[in-house]
């Protein structure tokens, strides 16, 4: 009996050993995802902290307040007011005119130039629009609000230094001095960037906006939209429900699920000489970025589409046969609808995928600088991802902010697409 017990404690002493350890390797595979998990949201958070932090301050824009006079001998010396002379008149030298005599003390072609300088190249534009809007403006002194230059916007946020040596910064003492001044007038201040919204590209950071580039995104997305979803939701309705099972359909499956893996890349440069070098489509065009992003997008949209088919049980497709109704019509009026909700989802997620795509874009020019925000999906365009691109090889401190200004528009639209994806599904998802 000692014997047996004692082979029993030893038993035991064993198992109680062998669970300790693994219970010990539990807590430490444990400790390490979070670990893992926690580095993951650090990162994140930074990478979230930085943009903000250099991004939110392109939301505001530095506006100086100009008192100007609209010289009829300038706008229009005939005083025929045709719309076609106001719209070609000088007014940049009323602008000018403006800060000559806010400050009469200014002389020399130099000083009046960096004078000049303090106030945006749009100011001219501004001021035209608001002529042409209101003929009866000519011969009045208005006050009139403009952007100010990019650098004096920098000084403003903080980005240059006022106490750094002359040497050291863009803004020069003459031009601080003179900032100073309007400061203490009351006639510089801080206002909503309308612009960034509102405007196009532009050579100027001060002018530059992403309109241009989301009207080209949603026009591309448009187009991607009407190809992609009923080519995707045919060729899944097709596989699943009514192609035969042979070496055929399963090398098509096998190609699909190739093709969800092929670098985006790759997709541009089959648009370059499918739609741009053969078809002749307009190069930059939101029509060609449709077509590329839609070969890109086929895939993912046909698995998703599949999966959702998939999902529904044998016995809806059983019951509509067993009263009578044919097989399209089994999937068209019970099938289909029930899978629709999770069709639409990888729909999304293959749009989100679409709208952040920028090297098949690059591919096929929408890399060009286009000033001009697009009429339709066969005019000239760039795509949000693409105008970071760009706004990130500017050598220009302005152009900082509204690169992550614009990463910001575009993490925006990521996570509204996403959060409607995710909601489709709770909305509309049956549990059998």
């Amino acid at each position: 009996m000692s014997d047996a017990s004692e082979t029993a404690r030893t038993s035991y002493a064993r198992v109680e050993a062998g669970m300790k350890r693994r219970r010990a390797a539990e807590r430490r595979f444990r400790f390490l995802g979070k670990c893992a998990v926690g580095l993951g949201l650090a990162f994140l958070a930074i990478l979230f902290v930085s943009i903000v932090g250099n991004g939110y301050s392109a939301f505001w824009q530095t506006r100086i307040t100009l008192d100007v006079t609209i010289d009829e001998a300038t706008i229009d010396p005939a005083g025929a007011r045709e719309p076609q002379v106001l719209r070609t008149a000088d007014y940049g030298a009323l602008i000018k005119q403006s800060l000559r005599d806010m400050f009469p003390e200014v002389s020399g072609r130099r000083n009046r130039f960096a004078l000049y300088g303090l106030v945006s190249n749009g100011a001219g534009f501004d001021l035209r629009d608001k002529v042409l809007a209101d003929p009866a403006l000519i011969g009045r002194t208005i006050s009139l609000t403009v952007a100010a230059d990019d650098d004096v916007d920098m000084l403003m946020k903080g980005h240059i230094d006022r106490r750094a040596p002359e040497s050291d910064r863009r803004i020069k003492d003459n031009q601080l001095a003179w900032i100073e001044r309007l400061e203490t007038d009351g006639r510089i201040g801080s206002a909503f960037n309308v612009d960034f919204f509102a405007n196009g590209d532009s050579r100027d950071p001060e002018l530059a906006g992403i309109r241009g580039a989301l009207m080209g995104s949603i026009y591309t997305l448009l187009v991607t939209l009407g190809l992609s979803f009923p080519l995707a939701v045919s060729a899944a309705v097709y596989l699943e429900e009514f192609a035969p099972k042979n070496r055929w359909t399963d090398l098509i499956e096998v190609n699909i699920n190739n093709l969800a893996a092929v670098p985006s890349i790759v997709f541009g440069l089959l648009g370059l000489a499918v739609f741009i070098n053969f078809f002749t489509l307009p190069r930059s065009a939101p029509i060609v970025g449709g077509l590329v992003l839609t070969l890109m997008t086929l895939p993912t949209i046909i698995i998703a589409s599949r999966a959702a088919l998939k999902s529904v049980p044998p016995s809806i497709r059983e019951g509509a046969l067993g009263i009578g109704a044919s097989p399209m019509q089994a999937v068209m009026y019970h099938v289909l609808p029930l899978a629709l909700p999770g069709m639409l989802t990888g729909t999304i997620i293959g749009m989100a995928q679409a709208l952040g795509e920028t090297a098949p874009l690059l591919m096929i020019g929408m890399v060009a600088f286009i000033a001009d925000v697009p009429g339709g999906v066969f005019d000239p365009a760039t795509a949000l991802p693409v105008q970071v691109y760009l706004w990130a090889d500017s050598p220009e401190r302005a152009f900082v902010e509204k690169t992550s200004a614009a990463i910001m528009v575009l993490l925006l639209f990521l996570a509204t697409m996403n959060a409607l994806a995710v909601l489709l599904r709770r909305r509309f998802e049956r549990r059998w």
